[in-house]
């Protein structure tokens, strides 16, 4: 798969809503994706996304490939007298970005609404709101909400996928919808390979809510080893470069005590061999992402993360370079075709 092919596939996921806890839509566009690399592809009842790619061989290890289909947004928790919508978080927005912003609040349809905030004028506190201040107005009554919206409803920022300059990208639900998108590219990228591995593709739901999606699914999968593939930070101006990678600078690959220092090592070598543009990622005591839940499922999981930096992580803006999608696919096609430590 290619910029194009990988440009292609990251719009189509985009595109669907899937915050926590609500992921159908997502899935089933995820598993229908998936249905043309994988073997009994199907959506469970909590909303993962499962596959598999046999190797063809017996007696090899099994290597789960897990990104999670879930996407940050809000939940319904009241309606006041006014015909206001309440909200609360649902995984972590970054909430300095909600006040006026426009919103879809998926009731019984779909009805659209601004975020409620009072102008400069009179706004005394100019800080950011908390969650509990947060509220959507849909310019009807009480009445009117209550005949479409219910409590527990999710609530979307309402967002365009952006083509920016080069390979630069910019939409909504890029984490971790780039991660799904890197895994299909390199299944897709397999094809005519055999994998030394059999393959248990995972799009994990509820992992901005507690890592419950992937946890479920590797303790029915049971795999040997996993590779997780996520987002992280992306240079900025205002940001340390210690702390952020800059976008078009590769993979990154994770070192941390939460995972396995062989299969680190083994992916750093193996993109050095391939030349697959890459960084290394420390996160010295976990991780945050589901490779914290898989590691521990079990008798142990030996895991490592692949993530690329996207800038403005659980805004509607979330910004990544396709080519650093493209070095990720790579590197996991490089590692299912030989692996490390797989004799």
């Amino acid at each position: 798969m290619d910029i194009n092919g990988i440009k292609s596939v990251l719009k189509t996921l985009c595109a669907e809503d899937g915050v926590s806890g609500d992921e159908l839509s997502a899935s089933k566009k995820a598993a229908e994706l998936l249905s043309k690399y994988a073997e009994n592809v199907e959506v469970d009842k909590f909303g993962n996304v499962t596959g598999f790619v046999k190797s063809g061989v017996s007696g090899v290890k099994t290597l789960m490939l897990d990104a999670h289909i879930d996407r940050v947004g809000l939940i319904v928790t009241y309606i006041d007298e006014q015909g206001f919508i309440g909200v609360g978080a649902c995984g972590s927005p970054d909430v300095r970005t909600l006040p006026a912003r426009a919103v879809t609040v998926h009731g019984k349809t779909d009805i659209k609404g601004v975020v409620s905030t009072l102008p400069p004028h009179v706004k005394k506190d100019h800080g950011a709101p908390e969650i509990s201040d947060i509220s959507i107005d849909a310019g009807m009554t009480k009445e009117q909400v209550s005949k479409i919206v219910s409590l527990g409803d999710r609530v979307t920022v309402d967002h365009h996928f952006r083509e920016l300059c080069g390979d630069v990208c910019s939409a909504a639900a890029v984490d971790d919808r780039a991660g799904v998108c890197a895994i299909l590219a390199a299944l897709d990228m397999l094809k005519g390979r055999k994998p030394a591995y059999n393959l248990a593709v995972c799009f994990s739901a509820q992992e901005e809510t507690g890592e419950r999606g992937a946890k479920q699914a590797a303790f029915r999968i049971m795999p040997d080893e996993a590779l997780i593939v996520d987002v992280s930070f992306g240079r900025t101006p205002d940001s340390a470069a210690k702390d952020t990678a800059k976008l078009k600078s590769g993979v990154m690959i994770g070192f941390s005590a939460a995972l396995d220092r062989e299969m680190s090592e083994g992916l750093r070598e193996l993109a050095q061999k391939c030349e697959i543009p890459f960084t290394c990622e420390v996160m010295p005591s976990s991780t945050g992402t589901n490779a914290d839940a898989v590691g521990v499922v079990g008798r142990g999981v030996r895991c490592c993360t692949l993530s690329f930096p996207i800038r403005y992580m659980h805004t509607s803006a979330e910004t990544v370079d396709l080519n650093d999608i493209h070095a990720a696919a790579r590197l996991i096609c490089e590692y299912a075709s030989g692996g490390v430590g797989n004799g």
